[in-house]
């Protein structure tokens, strides 16, 4: 069995301390952050020796939307317009875009070890949308967002990356950065169930989604990843049946401890922790409280990995033409 939780790491190498404590903790998989890359060997070298600390081909996470959020930087990655320019640069082509885009993303990806992305994000934009979030969106409507996040799902399982769907139910109409202190949606049920929620219905067969840290006056009081309610309305009402993981477990949007905020997660039906900080002492934390992935967890991770064994072989020199033709017109 595998804990309930994925963990980062301090730096570009795992230290004794955290080779010893991800040993015995057996967290279900890891993510990387700038932090932790300084060039292609050294990359590799992480991404095996993370996998070696468990003693299986635990799943590896980043956050490579490109654009503002890209973890992966020239000249290790391609760099790209934030998503939403990119879709007004393509126009009527941006569901192609949006496939090159993330196909092309997958293939580098992969080849550093890395196996799951911390995209699409089904988040509607609008006019009020924080600037932390609004030109990380795909689109401001339903359709358009849909669409893009469907195709930009579909590059990445193509490439044998797993797609996580964010942030589940839908944070595009938070005014507040979440890292730094918890939004609340005043909207009203009909209006979140009508765009915001709706656009992760039509994508509730992904196999990952991570929720969101934002309060919906409308349903609860409480932030969505903490909230039993909410978590049940992602499950049965959305229809989500995917692996669903925390956002940030340690951002400013939630208050309490990180071990209290993490058994709240759990206990809500939130399937994994995400902690991304790498500090010890928050993981320490974190282990003590979790437990393992549950029986349900497990088979819907095992129905995940499965994904990864799907790459296809891409000619990336004519696939990053087209992009280049569709986003240039």
């Amino acid at each position: 069995m595998h804990l309930a939780a994925i963990f980062g790491c301090s730096g570009p190498g795992l230290s004794g301390a955290e080779r010893d404590f991800f040993r015995v903790a057996q967290p279900w998989g890891f993510i990387l952050f700038a932090r932790n890359i300084e060039n292609a060997d050294q990359l590799r070298r992480l991404t095996a020796d993370l996998r070696e600390s468990v003693g299986w081909n635990a799943p590896i996470l980043i956050d490579q939307e490109g654009g503002r959020v890209a973890r992966l930087r020239a000249p290790l990655a391609s760099e790209w317009l934030p998503p939403l320019d990119m879709a007004a640069a393509a126009g009527a082509d941006q569901e192609r875009a949006f496939y090159l885009r993330y196909r092309l993303i997958a293939a580098e990806l992969k080849s550093y070890g890395i196996d799951v992305n911390c995209a699409p994000m089904a988040d509607v934009a609008n006019d009020q949308t924080h600037p932390f979030l609004r030109n990380r969106c795909y689109g401001t409507s339903l359709q358009a967002v849909t669409a893009n996040a469907r195709a930009s799902a579909q590059g990445h399982l193509d490439g044998g990356v797993l797609p996580v769907l964010k942030h589940i139910p839908g944070h595009g109409r938070g005014q507040v950065d979440s890292h730094l202190d918890l939004p609340r949606v005043t909207a009203d049920e009909a209006s979140l169930r009508d765009v915001d929620f709706a656009a992760f219905k039509a994508l509730n067969d992904l196999p990952l989604g991570m929720t969101a840290h934002l309060v919906y006056e409308a349903l609860d009081d409480r932030p969505a990843t903490l909230s039993p309610k909410l978590i049940r309305m992602i499950c049965q009402d959305i229809g989500f049946d995917g692996l669903l993981m925390t956002d940030d477990i340690s951002m400013g949007a939630l208050s309490g401890t990180v071990a209290r905020r993490s058994e709240r997660a759990i206990l809500s039906g939130c399937d994994l922790v995400l902690h991304c900080n790498g500090e010890m002492a928050d993981m320490e934390a974190i282990a003590d409280v979790v437990g393992d992935l549950s029986d349900a967890g497990q088979t819907r991770a095992e129905r995940a990995l499965a994904l990864r064994d799907y790459a296809s072989d891409i000619d990336k020199e004519a696939f990053q033409a087209e992009f280049s033709t569709l986003v240039k017109g």
